[in-house]
């Protein structure tokens, strides 16, 4: 899933307040805030390429499977354990 940089902006604000609301002293808002974006633009564009990994792959089977279908649903979830396995390494 691709976010915009505005989407992300606005996650890194509600999880600076997330924090806040825990008791969390932020000492410095900016330097707090850059690095939940970097972070969050980390982990969803390693996420944004496993997706696309997992969906040409199941596209490449021999048989068509429906998107949306329970098979599909499982082969998604199987791959994308398989590739996130694969990234880790």
């Amino acid at each position: 899933m691709r976010l915009t940089e505005a989407q992300i902006s606005h996650l890194a604000h509600r999880a600076i307040d997330a924090i806040r609301a825990a008791g969390v002293r932020v000492v410095n808002e900016r330097v707090a805030l850059g690095e939940a974006k970097e972070l969050l633009a980390r982990a969803l564009g390693e996420d944004a390429g496993t997706h696309e990994r997992v969906v040409r792959k199941i596209a490449s089977l021999s048989r068509r499977v429906p998107e949306g279908s329970s098979e599909y649903e499982i082969l998604y979830r199987q791959y994308f354990e398989e590739e996130s396995r694969r990234g880790r390494r």
